[in-house]
């Protein structure tokens, strides 16, 4: 396996393909020449790349083919005294374990802080201002108690809105994963934090290698167009791949791994799950709504 890197200063990204593949890398040598950096074939891990610049391109590698998304720039400010770099977080949506609620405290109907006690080694480097996905949800830390090993997020009227991390309460558990660094693995797929919807789990069937759930998706109108067969979604921050897909409803089939790790192995019929839909296959669906209305053309 071979691949594409794509540096810029001192950083870079990297996207997998054939080894040697005159027509993949030509593809990726005019796709980038825009962009200020290079191209060099490299053994690579990720399936994914995201590169800024005066503009920004997304590639991925699949079943034999490249596939190029623009992205618009990424922002950066200058460092100064007493300010870093400010760096765009992403998840891998590999959840890294449960975090239990040890406190909530509703300033008032629109303002939330919650605190979270996270497993032994967890918070290793943790800063104030780094970003924790919790149920999928990218959420930044406003404080850090070491000694019982706690981070503590504010939650503002959005958040409360849009996602499940408002029902929560003193004594529950979630998902976290902490952001995603420059060169590590992407074991699932590019996710932003960023909840589209809920959804409701509505039946579950128990086999004995693994769980079939249904979940029925809440604004199906808005999103059930983005969910589709063998596609990625993102249910409470776990990168996970669609079984069968229906009018307002679709399935996931879970390993016991992910049903010992996550949330998904403690979820109810009823319980309320956060969504967040891929983004490369929601700007191909935009894109293709967008050209068919153009064109006057009934899909």
């Amino acid at each position: 396996m071979g691949g594409i890197s794509i540096a810029w200063g001192a950083q870079s990204i990297r996207t997998p393909t054939r080894k040697n593949d005159p027509c993949v890398c030509s593809i990726a040598q005019r796709v980038l020449k825009p962009i200020r950096g290079k191209c060099t074939e490299q053994g690579l891990r990720s399936s994914r790349a995201l590169v800024s610049g005066d503009w920004g391109v997304g590639l991925t590698f699949t079943h034999g083919n490249l596939y190029e998304t623009r992205l618009p720039p990424l922002r950066r400010r200058r460092s100064g005294p007493g300010r870093a770099a400010k760096t765009v977080a992403l998840f891998t949506g590999i959840v890294q374990g449960q975090a239990n609620i040890t406190h909530k405290e509703a300033r008032n109907s629109t303002f939330t802080t919650l605190t979270a006690q996270f497993p032994s080694g967890a918070l290793t480097g943790i800063q104030i201002g780094a970003s924790v996905a919790i149920n999928g949800t990218c959420l930044t830390v406003t404080d850090i108690d070491e000694s019982a090993s706690t981070l503590s997020f504010d939650l503002i009227i959005e958040t409360l809105r849009a996602t499940n991390l408002g029902y929560l309460k003193e004594g529950d558990f979630c998902n976290y994963e902490r952001s995603a660094r420059f060169g590590e693995e992407v074991g699932g797929h590019i996710v932003s934090g960023h909840v589209h919807t809920t959804a409701l789990v509505s039946e579950i069937e128990e086999t004995e290698n693994n769980r079939k759930v249904t979940y029925t998706l809440v604004n199906k109108e808005l999103w059930m167009k983005y969910i589709m067969p063998k596609g990625f979604i993102s249910l409470d921050g776990c990168s996970l791949t669609v079984g069968e897909v229906g009018a307002d409803w679709f399935t996931v089939y879970y390993i016991p791994e992910t049903l010992r790790v996550t949330m998904h192995g403690k979820r109810m019929v009823g319980d309320t799950v956060n969504v967040e839909i891929e983004s490369q296959t929601q700007t191909i669906v935009d894109t293709v709504e967008k050209y068919l209305s153009e064109k006057s053309i009934r899909p």
